[in-house]
């Protein structure tokens, strides 16, 4: 039997889930879910039982402080779902106080009149420290605020990270030589934000940092993806269904779409955005992610590791992209279009002239191991298109003697949407109601909004940093995990900037280039056009 201290199953994964957001949610209700939580994780650290926990955010004064981490904790200690006691101290170089960062987040935190004093309770947990982030004496004065928090010289430390990657190496140093708990005194922990580097040579140095300073299980490279609803459900369907998996392989798959689509531009952040492109920001880390846990080998248990083994194992499996396996657009703007999408990519101020940035991309890769051969895993992503959607498509392959009307048997497909509006739902086909004896699209349909109704469903940041309290890695990327991202993304991100190919503009609005869906049919992917969702 695994040693349950070590279980890596999500922490959320069993609980009811919690936070009441709908009429049917009580607060006994809720309270009820929270106890059952607390039972569940009794097994885990039962070592660290008393040994306060103190959260440190690097960057407090920083934009993802104020709009991620802070409200996050918030509702982390609303819900009564972080360790006892749990004290939270800020770090930056601003001259401000805690007041201040507080009273800048609080717009994020959703506070109610009902939970007002509440808040005040976790206000008054929260300290802040300001200093360099090259500086050992400004860390040791962190280092002596936190050590305020101890009890009999015991308590772990959890850092997060919220800073830009050019000073990750300068801040970790400074940790480690000033700032660790000491061995026998609580365990410390380092979460570290995407970009992990640039590309290959840039995302080994970084790693080799980190490993230098500390142990593989104390570093968390936080996708927020990861610890989405639908993404974290991608095994469970899979794994837990007999029916999906005889039918899992090249044998009965055409291929796999995996799409990320946002409605708006890069309003003023183009500078930011510029210097990253698509790509980096979405598609080598959010959608390479999605696509290990699709394609995956069963794992022989849900221990992290086992898990993290499988993703990397197929992610070996996939050649490097070259441009001929890409397309690649930049959103112009659309003169009949409201406020921001009158603008193109290139008239936002903060966007250098002439930038040949892409701010959509389609990639087709393939796996080269016996389950995939031949199977196409389409992955696209893009700003300005014309809805917000993440979701995951399964096309099946034809039916085989087809004895229907040519053209009227559309392919099964199989549809998590990741985002908005949570939902599982398989298209298949149907004999339309009356006398004829004619087949149209439908769908069995799991929506969560409906079959969930009141459910509230965390947010990512508030799981995935629930699991760093716990010690569960499971929603993380491990160093060779990246290392394989990177292989297969690095030489055509190098093509790209060296040889600056130029985009093809798509009108803001739009659902992207028209090249993109040439290049989706050419590689098997079959779109009907006939499929209607009805709404209630």
């Amino acid at each position: 039997m695994a040693d349950e201290r070590h279980r890596a199953t999500s922490i959320t994964e069993d609980l009811p889930q919690y936070g009441a957001s709908g009429d049917n949610m009580d607060t006994a209700n809720l309270a009820k879910g929270v106890e059952i939580y607390r039972e569940s994780l009794s097994h885990i650290h039962t070592e660290d039982a008393g040994v306060p926990s103190v959260f440190i955010v690097m960057g407090a004064s920083g934009d993802l402080a104020k709009k991620k981490i802070y409200p996050t904790l918030w509702w982390l200690y609303r819900d009564e779902l972080l360790p006892k006691p749990t004290f939270f101290v800020g770090y930056a170089r601003s001259k401000v106080s805690i007041a201040d960062i507080l009273k800048k987040a609080e717009p994020f935190c959703k506070v109610t009149d009902a939970q007002k004093a509440r808040f005040q309770e976790f206000c008054k947990l929260n300290s802040y420290v300001a200093g360099s982030y090259d500086k050992d004496s400004d860390f040791k004065n962190l280092d002596s605020e936190l050590k305020k928090r101890e009890v009999k010289g015991k308590a772990n430390r959890l850092f997060y990270l919220a800073l830009p990657p050019s000073v990750y190496a300068e801040v970790t140093a400074c940790l480690k030589r000033t700032c660790m708990t000491p061995s026998d005194g609580g365990w410390t922990r380092i979460i570290v934000e995407k970009p992990f580097g640039r590309d290959s040579d840039s995302s080994e140095e970084l790693s080799r940092h980190l490993s230098g300073l500390f142990q593989e299980d104390q570093i968390y490279r936080i996708d927020h993806y990861l610890g989405k609803e639908m993404v974290q459900n991608v095994m469970t369907i899979r794994f837990a269904n007999r029916i999906f998996g005889p039918i899992w392989n090249r044998d009965n798959i055409a291929s796999v779409i995996i799409s990320f689509k946002e409605p708006f531009g890069t309003q003023g952040r183009g500078g930011y955005f510029d210097s990253f492109g698509i790509i980096r920001d979405v598609m080598q880390n959010h959608l390479l992610q999605i696509l290990s846990l699709v394609a995956m080998e069963k794992p022989v248990s849900t221990e992290a590791e086992d898990i993290r083994d499988e993703k990397v194992k197929v992610l070996k499996c996939i050649p490097e992209l070259g441009l001929k396996d890409v397309v690649l657009g930049q959103y112009i703007g659309n003169p009949q279009g409201e406020g921001d999408a009158k603008e193109g990519y290139l008239e936002d101020p903060t966007v250098p002239k002439g930038s040949v940035t892409p701010t959509y991309a389609l990639a087709v890769l393939y796996i080269k191991n016996e389950r995939w051969d031949g199977v196409p895993f389409i992955l696209r992503c893009g700003k300005a298109l014309n809805e917000r959607k993440a979701e995951v498509r399964v096309q099946f392959k034809d039916v085989p003697g087809d004895i229907y009307k040519p053209g009227e048997v559309q392919r099964n497909e199989l549809v998590m949407r990741v985002q908005p509006n949570e939902a599982v739902y398989m298209k298949i086909m149907f004999k339309k109601p009356g006398m004829n004896f004619d087949s149209e699209e439908t769908e069995l349909d799991l929506s969560y909004n409906s079959r969930y109704k009141g459910v509230k469903m965390p947010d990512a940041y508030e799981r995935l940093i629930l699991d760093v309290f716990y010690g569960s890695q499971i929603h993380f990327v491990r160093t060779d995990e990246l290392r394989e991202a990177w292989r297969i993304f690095t030489p055509l991100l190098h093509r790209i900037e060296g040889e600056k190919p130029k985009p093809i503009n798509y009108v803001y609005g739009s659902r992207g280039p028209q090249e993109a869906d040439a290049l989706m049919q050419a590689h098997g992917f079959k779109y009907g056009g006939k499929y209607q969702w009805i709404k209630e």
